[in-house]
């Protein structure tokens, strides 16, 4: 299993971090390489939620149904694989002040064993560097901007 820790920052106030990140239709405008995400059945939002996801970056393409195994209003989200590649996330959201959120984020991933699985892990190495970084980035950013084009309310 690999396990990914990253640590951000964004200047919006910690309600309006989590209410983008805990919304599913903002997901492929922020995650590196995140092509689908949408809801399997009704529920679309907190514990108990189905996600079919796809993530492209060539010439890897993996898909997943992740379910949101644990949900806290503005604490945290976490993620995990119930189909297709072995995956889980964890979420956590931290006010620095009133306009700053740290968000955590550990994501891990598992591959299959033998020959494939550790093409597989070469192949993705480089790719999971490239995607935390970007997807840090345009995480603040589009927070950021969903704030500033609220007014700079929560």
């Amino acid at each position: 299993m690999v396990d990914i820790h990253h640590e951000g920052f964004c200047a919006a106030p910690l309600p309006v971090a989590f209410a983008y990140l805990d919304n599913y239709r903002t997901a492929t405008d922020w995650m590196f390489g995140l092509v689908k995400f949408e809801p399997v059945g009704e529920k679309d939002h907190g514990r108990g939620a189905v996600y079919d996801g796809t993530f492209q970056v060539r010439p890897v393409k993996l898909s997943s149904t992740i379910e949101v195994t644990e949900w806290e209003q503005d604490t945290l989200i976490a993620f995990k694989s119930i189909k297709g590649f072995k995956n889980w996330s964890t979420w956590r959201f931290t006010a620095d002040g009133d306009t700053r959120t740290r968000i955590n984020v550990v994501f891990s991933y598992e591959l299959p064993g033998g020959l494939a699985g550790r093409a597989m892990g070469k192949a993705l190495e480089p790719i999971v560097a490239v995607s935390v970084r970007h997807s840090d980035e345009a995480l603040r950013k589009n927070i950021e901007a969903a704030y500033a084009a609220a007014g700079g309310k929560s």
